[in-house]
């Protein structure tokens, strides 16, 4: 398994009364050693306290020199077609270089430069979007913050908000912020074992702030062990089956 040294870097952007904003480019705060890696999670819809699955949700990073490939494979019983994610970025900082989206609803090819450029297939109304939007400087493909958030330096009390690009042509297209709110010590049951977590509440403008997610992440490994999403009354839990 080939091993790399990965700086995810920050910028503190704002001034000393100000919440900090994470880029893609300025100084590293933090090295972690990112291996190639596979896991799934079990995905369920919570209703009255009763959990039924949804499906499953598996995830394979493939560290590729100075790119990292982020393969999401969603798996539903009902999906009529496959519904598979890729998102590349560069190892150094998680600069976007490609995002894709594939699913019974649309299809959708992004690629990152001086502008981004693709194309977005809504398959409901047959209409085919050419993409090509000018570019903030020093953003995350939204698509990759979930994973960026795991390699980030925390303590008790930590809050900041990621720049991210998203584009939905139902919804918003540009730059926008993550937030993440909080940070929390805590400790949850893992197959018996008592692990001590980072339980982080984030929300983002993609919904303008109104689904909260939090994500339990392992202090030792820096795996995502659970995320919990809440968005108005409806709650849906992602929990993790691989070691």
């Amino acid at each position: 398994m080939k091993k790399i040294v990965l700086a995810i870097v920050c910028t503190i952007a704002a001034g000393s009364y100000g919440q900090k904003i994470i880029t893609s480019k300025s100084n590293p705060i933090d090295n972690f050693t990112l291996v190639d890696e596979k896991y799934s999670f079990s995905w369920y819809i919570v209703q009255d306290s009763i959990k039924r699955k949804m499906g499953e949700v598996d995830t394979e990073i493939q560290v590729k020199g100075d790119e990292i490939n982020f393969i999401v494979n969603v798996k539903m019983p009902q999906a009529t077609s496959p519904w598979v994610d890729t998102t590349i970025v560069k190892t150094k900082n998680f600069e976007p270089i490609y995002h894709s989206s594939f699913n019974q609803n649309r299809d959708m090819v992004l690629k990152y430069g001086r502008k981004l450029k693709g194309y977005y297939l809504d398959k409901k109304v047959k209409e085919k979007r050419v993409v090509n939007e000018d570019l903030p400087s020093s953003i995350f493909d939204s698509s990759s913050y979930p994973q960026l958030i795991r390699w980030l330096t925390y303590k008790d009390g930590f809050s900041a908000k990621i720049s991210i690009f998203d584009y939905n042509p139902n919804a918003k297209i540009g730059a926008l912020y993550a937030t993440i709110n909080s940070v929390l010590t805590e400790k949850m049951q893992v197959n018996g074992i008592s692990v001590e977590v980072w339980k982080l509440n984030v929300t983002d403008d993609i919904s303008d702030n109104q689904v909260i997610n939090t994500y339990y992440i392992s202090k030792n490994s820096r795996k995502i062990l659970k995320h919990v999403i809440d968005m108005n009354g409806r709650k849906m839990v992602m929990e993790r089956e691989t070691p």
